[in-house]
This record gives C-alpha cells, sequence and structure tokens, in this order.
C-alpha cells in the first residue's frame, strides 16, 4: 500500500495539520486584534500562499513519523534479526545503566531519562518479538499513541498561535524562543490568566477524537503493510517532496512583502517563523517596545554619556595623565552569584580565596549583571552596551569588527587571546571572539597531557588556570603587553571536578562544590601567577558572567542579578570599596581610567570613579528591558508595556552595611515619565545603532 493513498496514515494526518492550518488562519483573520481591511487579491493570496506553506513545512517537519511508518514491518521480527536486535537493545540498556556514559557526564536528569526511553524500547521490541499473536494489537496500541503525539502536537501549535496572537499579534518570533526558556514564568502565567481546566479539557477531547478517526481509517494500512519495495517507491517520492520543500520554503518566505503587515502575518506559518526566530536570535526593538523620537532619545542619552557627537555614542575620553600599558587578565566566572560571598551574607565558606582577595582589591559591592546567560556577561565585558531585546550580540549574524575592549587593547600593541576551557564553538563565541580580534585558546588546542579532567563543558579550571599561566609566560617573552579573557566553566551543571581538591565529593553533583571547585582553581591559579615575572605589572580583573538563578515574583528580580567585581593589582590599586550602584557595562571602561588610556569611546558603559557618574544599572531578559536608578526599577516589554517598581531594602538586613543583597520591589503608584524616557533613550538607541552598524570599531 502507498503512503499516499487515502487509507495512509501519514497521508491522513497531513490532511489533518493542513485542516488544523487553515481554520487558524481563518479564526486570526476575523480576531478583534485584526484590524485591517483586506482586498480581494489579499484573501486569496493569504490562503493560497498559506496552504502551500503549510503543505511543504509538514513535509520537512513530518520526517520522523514518516521513519516510524517506514520501520513498521513484521520481517523484523523473524529469525535471526529479531533476536539480533533485541540483544543489542538489552546490550546498549545494560551499558548506559551500569557505566559512564556522555549522559553520565552532562549529569541532571540525562542519564534517568535515556535509561527509561530505552528500557520501554527494550520492553515494547521484546513484546512484539515473543508474543506474535498479539503482535497486532500491541502494534494498534502503539500507533495509537504515536498519533495522538502527531495530533497533540498539531493542535497544541494552533492553540498556542491563537494565544501568542491573542497576546502580540504577529506570529511566533524570539518571544515564543523566550517562552521556552521561561517555561515555568510562562505557565503560571497562563494559569492565572485562563480558564486552563475547561480549555485543556476541550482540547482533549479533540485530541481523543481526531486520533481515533484517523486510527480507524489506517487500520488496513496496519494489517497490510507496504512491502519492501512499495516503502522504497514510498521514499523516493518523499525525498523527492523533501528536496522541493527546501526550495519552496524561503521563496514562499520571501513573498511576505504587503505594505500590510497583517497579510504577511497570516499567509506565514507559525513553524517556520519559530525555525527563524532560533536563527535570526532578534527582536525588533521598534516593533514591540516603547519608542521615542529618535533625536529626543539621543538628546536624553546625551545627558548620560556627556560628550556624544549627535547620533551615535562616539565621544572623546581624554585622561591627564599617561597612558600605564599594564597586562590585564579579565577573569569572567561561571554563575557565580554575590550571595555565594562571606561579604554578602554567607555563612558556608564556598569561596575563602575570592573573599580574601576582595579585601586586597578595589571591589564594586553594588554591581549588577546584564542578564541571565554566559553570553550576556560576555557581551556586557567586551561590547560595554546595553542588553539590546532578544540574543547578545555574539549569537547574531552581525557580530564582528564591532568597537570593543579589545579593539582598544590591539590600538595599543597589546597581545589578546580569550581562554576557555570549553569548545569555544558553543553558543558562537569562537565565530565572535575571532571575528573581534582575538585568538582563541579552548581545549581543542590543548594537548593530552595537558588534561586532568573534563566533564561534557571542558576541563577542569585548574586545568585551565595552568594553560593560562603557560599562555602568559609566552606572551610575556615578547616584551608586548597583554590582554587575556578568560572564562570560567566548573560552576556549571553537573558540577563534576577532579576528586580530593575541596570538601565537597564531586560525586554529589551540587551546586556549592562547582562555586568551591572554581574558587579553589583560582587560588591555584594566582599561587602560580604570582611567581612569575609579569605578575607585577599585571592588572586582573575579575566579575561573574550572571547569577546561579534569576528567577523570582518579579520580571527582572534584583537580587538574582547582582554579582561580585573587583580589581587587583598589588602595589598599584588601592584595596577600597565603591559602594555606587554600577552596571556590569561599565567595568572595563572604569579599569582604562585607571590605566590613563584616553581614545575615543563608543561604549555605553561609563568610568564609575569619575566625579561625573550617575549611578545606575541595566538589566534584562531576553525581552523584558530594565533601568535600575533613583531606587526606582523600569522594565519595558513588549508589546511597548512599561512597569515600575519602587526598591526597598527587606527586613533581611545583611551584617555589612556595603553589601545589602535583598531588596523588594513594589508596584509603583505613579509612573515616573523621566525615568521610563530614560530608559527607553538607552535601548531604543542601542538597538538602532546595531541595526545600522554604528557600533563598528
Amino acid at each position: 500500500m502507498s503512503f499516499f493513498q487515502q487509507k495512509s496514515p501519514y497521508y491522513n494526518v497531513a490532511i489533518f495539520y493542513v485542516l488544523c492550518s487553515l481554520v487558524l488562519r481563518m479564526v486570526l483573520l476575523f480576531h478583534p486584534i485584526t484590524q485591517s481591511n483586506f482586498t480581494a487579491f489579499e484573501i486569496v493570496k493569504i490562503f493560497v500562499f498559506g496552504i502551500l506553506f503549510d503543505i511543504f513545512i509538514f513535509s520537512v517537519a513530518s520526517t520522523i513519523l514518516w521513519l516510524y511508518l517506514v520501520f513498521l514491518s513484521n520481517e523484523k521480527y523473524q529469525k535471526p534479526w529479531g533476536y539480533i536486535i533485541f540483544g543489542s537493545l538489552l546490550l546498549l540498556l545494560l551499558y548506559i545503566s551500569f557505566y559512564n556514559t556522555i549522559l553520565d557526564e552532562y549529569g541532571g536528569s540525562l542519564p534517568e531519562i535515556g535509561i527509561v526511553f530505552l528500557s520501554l524500547k527494550t520492553f515494547l521490541f521484546g513484546m512484539l518479538l515473543f508474543f506474535p499473536k498479539k503482535r497486532k494489537q500491541f502494534r494498534l496500541v502503539l500507533f495509537s499513541i504515536s498519533i495522538f503525539i502527531v495530533v497533540l502536537v498539531s493542535v497544541q501549535n494552533a492553540v498556542n498561535e491563537f494565544f501568542f496572537w491573542n497576546e502580540f499579534g504577529v506570529r511566533y518570533n524570539f518571544i515564543a524562543v523566550d517562552y521556552l526558556v521561561y517555561t515555568n514564568t510562562v505557565i503560571g502565567n497562563i494559569m492565572e490568566s485562563y480558564p486552563v481546566v475547561p480549555l485543556f479539557l476541550g482540547v482533549g477531547i479533540v485530541y481523543a477524537l481526531v486520533t481515533f478517526a484517523i486510527v480507524k481509517r489506517s487500520q488496513s494500512f496496519l494489517n497490510h503493510l507496504p512491502n519492501f519495495f512499495e516503502k522504497l517507491k514510498s521514499s523516493a517520492i518523499y525525498l523527492v517532496i523533501i528536496v522541493f520543500s527546501f526550495f519552496a520554503i524561503p521563496f514562499l518566505a520571501q513573498q511576505e512583502k504587503s505594505q500590510n503587515v497583517f497579510v504577511n502575518e497570516l499567509q506565514a506559518n507559525g513553524l517556520y517563523r519559530f525555525y527563524l526566530a532560533f536563527r535570526n536570535s532578534e527582536l525588533d526593538y521598534d516593533t514591540f517596545y516603547k519608542t521615542l523620537p529618535n533625536d529626543k532619545a539621543f538628546a536624553l542619552l546625551q545627558k548620560e554619556l556627556l560628550g556624544m557627537n549627535n547620533t551615535t555614542t562616539q565621544r572623546n575620553i581624554k585622561s591627564k595623565s599617561l597612558e600605564i600599558h599594564k597586562n590585564v587578565v579579565l577573569i569572567t566566572i561561571e554563575s557565580l552569584s554575590a550571595e555565594f560571598l562571606k561579604e554578602y551574607g554567607s555563612t558556608q565558606k564556598l569561596t575563602p580565596f575570592i573573599d580574601s582577595l576582595a579585601l586586597e582589591s578595589l571591589q564594586f559591592s553594588n554591581l549588577y549583571a546584564v542578564g541571565n546567560r554566559t553570553v550576556r556577561g560576555l557581551e556586557a565585558v567586551t561590547l560595554c552596551l546595553p542588553p539590546t531585546a532578544a540574543e547578545s550580540v555574539i549569537k547574531r549574524n552581525d557580530n564582528k569588527d564591532k568597537f570593543s575592549t579589545a579593539s582598544l587593547f590591539k590600538k595599543r600593541g597589546y597581545q589578546v587571546k580569550f581562554l576557555y576551557g570549553g569548545d569555544a564553538y558553543f553558543d558562537n563565541m569562537q565565530d565572535f571572539f575571532e571575528g573581534n580580534g582575538y585568538d582563541v585558546i579552548d581545549k581543542k588546542v590543548m594537548q593530552p597531557n595537558e588534561i586532568t579532567f573534563s566533564n561534557i563543558w571542558g576541563v577542569c579550571d585548574e586545568d585551565m588556570a595552568k594553560k593560562a599561566i603557560k599562555t602568559m609566560n609566552i606572551e610575556a617573552k615578547t616584551g608586548k603587553p597583554f590582554f587575556n579573557h578568560w572564562m570560567t566553566v566548573s560552576n556549571h551543571r553537573p558540577f563534576t571536578y577532579p576528586e580530593g581538591k575541596i570538601e565537597i565529593s564531586p560525586s554529589k553533583k551540587w551546586r556549592e562544590g562547582g562555586v568551591m571547585y572554581t574558587d579553589y582553581a583560582l587560588k591555584q591559579f594566582f599561587k602560580m601567577a604570582k611567581k612569575q615575572p609579569w605578575f607585577a605589572n599585571t592588572v586582573f580583573v575579575i566579575v561573574a558572567d550572571h547569577c546561579a538563578s534569576s528567577s523570582g515574583k518579579t520580571e527582572l528580580p534584583i537580587d538574582g542579578y547582582r554579582i561580585p567585581a573587583l580589581i587587583y593589582a598589588p602595589g598599584f590599586i588601592q584595596p577600597t570599596t565603591n559602594m555606587n550602584l554600577v552596571s556590569q557595562i561599565d567595568l572595563m571602561p572604569t579599569l582604562f581610567g585607571l590605566l590613563h588610556f584616553s581614545y575615543q569611546s563608543k561604549f555605553y558603559g561609563q568610568d564609575v570613579l569619575q566625579s561625573n557618574y550617575k549611578p545606575r544599572a541595566l538589566l534584562a531578559t531576553y525581552q523584558d528591558l530594565g533601568l535600575l536608578k533613583d531606587n526606582i526599577l523600569t522594565v519595558l516589554s513588549p508589546v511597548r508595556k512599561v512597569k515600575q517598581f519602587t526598591v526597598k531594602l527587606t527586613p533581611k538586613q545583611l551584617p555589612h552595611e556595603k553589601f545589602q543583597l535583598y531588596y523588594e520591589e513594589l508596584p509603583v503608584h505613579k509612573i515616573r515619565q523621566y525615568l521610563v524616557d530614560e530608559t527607553t533613550a538607552y535601548y531604543q538607541t542601542a538597538s538602532k545603532l546595531l541595526k545600522e552598524k554604528k557600533y563598528q570599531k
């Protein structure tokens, strides 16, 4: 029997998906938010192009269903193949159950998920193999479950698209991707916003009825499975359709060029838009956020960044002293929340070395990370600009030749490197750093004798510390100063590290162990560094990339963004504590001030030690953009939503007055417009400069 006949499950599922998409398109067309008039030509375009789009998308997206149907057969259960396959599954199950695999290296629930999945697969294959008389019944049950899953995905996608349109008036974009990241928040919002029980009960009944109908129409297919030649013929046709779809889908997407935005959105396919959101990683600021006239936005920014040149952030930074070209080592520490440190109230003694180093450094007691991902922290200390909507610049296509900390160092003859214990291809780091003038030193270039321990994230921090010392010794021999940026990896799930280094065993896979081991590795690094001739001529900047967790009751819980930061250079920088409200983007401009660099700056970050510095902090998620200033947190969100919170110190005050950490965020009764405008100015101008390629070096 052909896969494309009316009795085929593939044919029936395809028809159902296209009908589902057609109904959705009609519902969205008449939705109250779709405030537009359409010509007859536009209506035809919406539905003709839309249906073609749906057919081609289904062809590509249904590959797993196709493979499942192709591998339905009775022949594989015949001797000896059935026993060989069953034995192989059993051996694989035993292997992942009792031996260390890549699943164990990653940690978390992944090993258990793998074992459960393979156990189920082995059990079901065994049932079909050893009970041939019950094979039809077993297969019907498994087939029904498979069809139910496909129907569930199809209907649920339509329901999700409806709610997304109801909220934003567009198909999926990067906000939908963001919802996958903040699943708990999104589910909580849905639970509070909609009648969930009757809604899902009704949708569940639809799932069941459609599954029953498709299974009933397809039973003859199950009873007379296609032979090898029929499968080969159908698969050849399917392959041609797939290849054609890869050309047709981009072509149809290019036809979304109507002056009426709703025409473009309605003829589009939501799944393809979701795919594009993953690839493009951008969210257009002007479309989704509150805006000001551009001249007003830049005028407001000029009050914050003195000396700006019209519609760019370019300005002259002039020092009255000669530049000091010391070596600089920037260490960004994975997930080091301020709450882990002793001065912020921790009693766990997780960071004894960092605690001691802070007392010998210029430390910033009130500094906030810009985001909650490593790439956001790296962006902040490299580009020193606000966290624009959606994904970090690091993960975008246009991420090269930016005005960066590296460009300032290279102009002064510095050797510039990025050191990372993992594979720098992850999160697009290698592409970004190499594209901005860094030489990249990562796990790939390390020799086997340099690696004593590694997990899924890379070599342990202690191994990378030794590699860093070797690299700096080579650099020092050239006679040129160096700037090295080292990103640690050990304080990350699965929290595994070499045995016997700290009190907490790596077998426990605790966050506390990851923090403590990173502190231990940094101690070893500085112990080695102090023995090197270049140490006395080096400035060390140490800062977290982000907090261990940023969840909370509000969009931007500020205690989930508070990170430690310090600048250490014995004999050059006097130990002191700066209590100003500071953003992560200010750290490197402050260092340049300490080194008396004179330069033309495009940075949004500022030297916080200057008398004209105005305390503020910028912090964001993928879609919520915040400004903390004057004890008010202003948050911009899609679609042009604005919230403000009064930030009030909680009764849980810490023993150190300089290091208060916990605050309540209370909704304000009257919006402070000047702060809304200032927040808008920061994010609108940053997005504009990036979009127009005005933030290049």
